[in-house]
């Protein structure tokens, strides 16, 4: 064998290890890391993205992670009007006498609404939340039916709420993945609200001053959210939340032995996702995708895009590899209102298929056409 045949044969073979190095690499680092819990997921929030979880469908008492369907409630009254932040409302002898974490409200005062959700979301005050669910539901049962609406609504297939506080009944449980999904809705659709209160550290109430008791408000200054819970059945949990530049990542960590644990594994989790992933922005919000054809329509087409940012994770250094295909709904036909799902985004990566089928909605409403222009798509539409 010639010299110049030897080089190129330990070229390539060189070339070969060190792609199965890099590949190796690559597949370590996305192995997640063991964690001292019960039950953990990790979420990328921009494309509900669930990057890593163990045993994220096994049932368990929320204890006070209930709060957040408490604070969801209370952010969409807000929203529709029934309910103002500067709005007094009155201590009832059952929320004066509700066990378990307080803010210490007074039976019979009038507290604001404000004060409420500060000491709902930073004290984990039970009080809070039985006059916050008496006022806008009429009871706190009445309440704890709103909560089951709204959790079917959002898609928690695995969760049943009987209080607005998280104290235990055999009857009151979610699981990591439903959790999940309330977090992401809460931050996605109240990102004001969010803000304001999540990342608050303490907050005073009749002369009484409690610290936000999610430690990683304090270890690192991403973290801007989101609620602790404690029982005994539960253990100790915690749902936190960290924006590093464009992305957004969400951890439930469920049933740890302790709340120095319950901070450390979140951030260890949260670490390891910002580290071993990264972030490609697909497509901003109101971004069109693509025009889809209309059929029957006052127009024969409608720009396709997301109401949210479109942030998609894959593991560190494959971001080239990241392929997407618009699939839209056909026949499509009109009438159609924006928001309307009207089709799919299909992702790969390295040409297999990657992650689930994203629903893209219509940017813009279309009305019907008359009926000339019905008849004629009706009559291209035998042949389409």
């Amino acid at each position: 064998m010639s010299l110049l045949r030897k080089i190129f044969f330990i070229l390539t073979a060189l070339l070969c290890a060190a792609q199965a190095v890099a590949q190796t690499q690559q597949q370590l680092q996305t192995i997640a890391p063991t964690l001292a819990a019960k039950s953990w997921l990790l979420l990328e929030v921009g494309s509900g993205q669930i990057l890593a979880a163990d045993n994220p469908d096994e049932r368990i008492d929320p204890a006070s992670l209930t709060k957040l369907m408490t604070a969801y409630l209370t952010f969409s009254a807000l929203h529709q009007k029934t309910l103002s932040l500067d709005q007094t409302l009155p201590v009832s002898e059952k929320a004066w006498r509700t066990g378990g974490s307080k803010m210490f409200v007074r039976v019979g005062h009038l507290v604001p609404v404000d004060d409420l959700v500060k000491g709902m979301i930073v004290q984990s005050g039970n009080d809070a939340c039985v006059v916050l669910a008496e006022a806008i539901a009429g009871s706190e049962e009445n309440f704890a039916q709103m909560m089951n609406r709204e959790a079917e609504r959002l898609g928690m297939k695995n969760s049943s709420f009987r209080n607005s506080t998280g104290l235990p009944d055999p009857q009151h449980f979610t699981t990591a993945r439903d959790l999940s999904l309330l977090a992401s809705a809460l931050i996605r659709d109240f990102p004001e609200e969010y803000r304001r209160y999540y990342s608050m550290k303490e907050f005073s109430y009749n002369n009484i001053r409690q610290p936000n008791r999610n430690r990683l408000l304090w270890l690192d200054p991403t973290v801007d959210g989101m609620k602790t819970g404690h029982t005994e059945a539960a253990g100790y949990c915690l749902i936190s939340s960290a924006l590093r530049g464009p992305r957004r990542l969400l951890s439930v960590v469920l049933g740890t032995a302790s709340d120095s644990v319950r901070a450390s594994e979140s951030l260890k989790l949260l670490n390891w996702g910002f580290s071993s992933w990264e972030a490609v922005p697909l497509y901003s919000k109101g971004r069109a995708i693509s025009p889809v054809r209309v059929w029957k329509g006052a127009q024969n087409q409608v720009q396709a895009g997301f109401a949210h940012d479109f942030i998609i994770a894959v593991p560190k250094g494959m971001a080239s590899q990241l392929k997407s295909e618009l699939i839209p709904q056909s026949p499509l036909l009109a009438p159609i209102q924006a928001g309307q799902p009207i089709g799919v985004l299909k992702l790969s990566l390295d040409g297999k298929p990657y992650g689930i089928d994203y629903p893209v909605l219509a940017l813009e409403s279309v009305p019907q056409a008359g009926v000339v222009g019905r008849a004629v798509d009706t009559v291209k539409l035998w042949f389409h």
